[in-house]
């Protein structure tokens, strides 16, 4: 039986770009992480080592900063989808770029004109495909922790010979929110702050709405909430880790515990993860990878 090449990719990952642009005195940062993969009509340098198709990974690395020099970065979707359909368009031997961008929030100091404070909430992502015609765009965030301290129950389920776990119907509901939402347009224009805002916005709005059966059902509110308010968005793809709250048994000092003190356990975790979308979506393509 023959043995042959697959598919197969490569690029230059975590290219860590701060970017500075001083208006004045008033300074302004945006800090990235770049991670580019090519694919095309590379099977010579697998089977023969002929590198006379490969773009360096290093020229991707210096592509990176010289974009973000000579362009700024931006919008974050706007800057990988520069990236994208400039490494595809100026080389014949590649067929298809993925550029994704993670964004490092920082705040400003109060009263400072250049001094700022590390955002913990949550990171921005995007993830850009482009083939030479078409362009997918995938925009989300990554660790922004959550919890409504109420309005949330866990009973009905499944009980077995190794079930411990007590019915509730008061409990802590947090979680750690990574969510992908898929751009409709193909054409790769849009307004994508005002987008990112408004789905991030939507995501918690749904999070603090609604009175929780299960994480399973607050996932599907969200989803339905971004789908909702978001008309240039088509699907929705969220993971949440179930950040245990446990209540803390306190009878050994003679002391009430009425669902006010609780211990948070790190590990391990309930992970719910899933799709929301439009009956109409395009088609996916290679967005989702």
């Amino acid at each position: 039986m023959p043995i042959v090449l697959g598919a197969n990719r490569y690029g230059k990952a975590e290219n860590r770009i701060v970017r500075i642009t001083k208006d004045g005195p008033v300074h302004h940062i945006k800090d990235v992480n770049v991670s580019v993969a090519l694919s095309g009509d590379l099977a010579a340098t697998h089977l023969t080592g002929d590198n006379s198709a490969v773009l360096p990974t290093d020229t991707m690395k210096n592509t990176c900063f010289a974009f973000a020099q000579q362009h700024g970065i931006g919008e974050i979707e706007a800057y990988a989808l520069r990236l994208a359909r400039h490494f595809v368009d100026s080389q014949d031997s590649i067929h298809h770029s993925r550029v994704s961008v993670a964004e490092y929030l920082w705040d400003r100091i109060v009263d400072g004109e250049h001094s700022f404070v590390r955002s913990g909430q949550y990171t921005r992502t995007c993830r850009v495909h482009y083939d030479g015609e078409q362009a997918w765009i995938v925009s989300g965030l990554q660790d922004m922790t959550v919890l409504n301290s109420t309005a949330s129950e866990f009973w009905g389920y499944i009980r077995d010979e190794y079930t411990t776990l007590q019915e509730t119907r008061d409990r802590i509901l947090a979680t750690q929110i990574s969510a992908e939402w898929r751009h409709s347009e193909e054409s790769g224009e849009g307004d994508w702050d005002k987008s990112f805002n408004r789905a991030k916005s939507a995501v918690l709005d749904a999070f603090r709405d609604t009175y929780s059966y299960s994480l399973q059902q607050t996932l599907d509110e969200m989803g339905t909430r971004v789908l909702e308010e978001c008309p240039e968005l088509c699907e929705v793809r969220l993971k949440l880790p179930n950040k245990h709250h446990f209540l803390a048994d306190l009878t050994a000092f003679g002391l009430d515990n009425p669902n006010e003190t609780f211990y948070a356990a790190d590990r391990p975790y309930g992970l719910i993860e899933g799709d929301v979308l439009r009956d109409d979506a395009p088609d996916a393509g290679p967005a989702w990878t």
